[in-house]
Parts: C-alpha cells; structure tokens; sequence
C-alpha cells in the first residue's frame, strides 16, 4: 500500500485518487442499476433479455432480471468491502453482460460502453493490488 511514514494512505496521491473514484464508481453503480431491477425507474431493463433467453426460461425474464439485480447489489458492496476480488467480479459480471447485449440486435453501443466499464472495473482490481 503506498502509505506515509504514519502508515496512512497518501491522499495526494494521483494513484491512490483514481483507485477511490473508481471504488465509488464501482460500488454505487452496480447497487443503483441493481436496484433499479426493482423499480424500472432509469430503464425496462427485461428489454435487455434476448428473447430467445426468456423462452428458455420459461417466460420468466423478469424473474431472472431481478435476481441479476440482487447480484448487482451484492457485487457493489463487494466492491466497497473487499475491492481486491469484487472488482474482478464486477468485470466478469460485465463481460457476461456484453455478450448478452451482442445477442440483440441494436445494443452494440451499449456493449461498447460497457466494454470501457468492465475496463475500468479491471483497472480497479489492479489498483485493488495497491491500495
């Protein structure tokens, strides 16, 4: 850990800095879209199910939906408890995500974004190695 001779974290430090913003980033985020599973506040997130996946399941997309939200929010506390591993978690969470989106046609942008976060995530887990 990159600390000061009192063996606290440098807050000067730039690395240390992004580490943190990414730590909020990473927790607030998943718990937010988790949440929001619930609620369809920001989005209709079962849109984001390939339908040939909600046949799968039955016709019970908005159940599996629900229970990718209450991953979410495990995985944003995760994230502000243990950064070390959840930030891994979050990544692959997001990787998984970007092969769903793949699967529909018209959500390549959003695949696209979510490349950069899963991204950052992994940033996040290095920096974890750090701090």
């Amino acid at each position: 850990m990159d600390t000061t001779l009192d063996g606290k974290a440098d807050m000067a430090n730039p690395s240390y800095q992004a580490f943190q913003i990414l730590r909020i980033a990473f927790t607030v985020a998943p718990i937010i879209a988790g949440a929001d599973k619930f609620t369809h506040l920001l989005v209709n997130w079962d849109q984001y199910l390939p339908a040939f996946v909600n046949n799968m399941l039955g016709g019970h997309g908005h159940q599996f939906m629900m229970v990718a939200g209450v991953i979410e929010i495990l995985a944003g506390i995760g994230v502000f408890l243990k950064p070390k591993i959840f930030a891994y978690v979050v990544s692959l969470w997001l990787v998984l995500i970007i092969i769903n989106l793949l699967l529909i046609p018209g959500y390549f942008d959003v695949a696209l974004r979510d490349l950069g976060l899963a991204l950052g995530a992994l940033a996040l887990g290095r920096l974890s190695e750090r701090f």
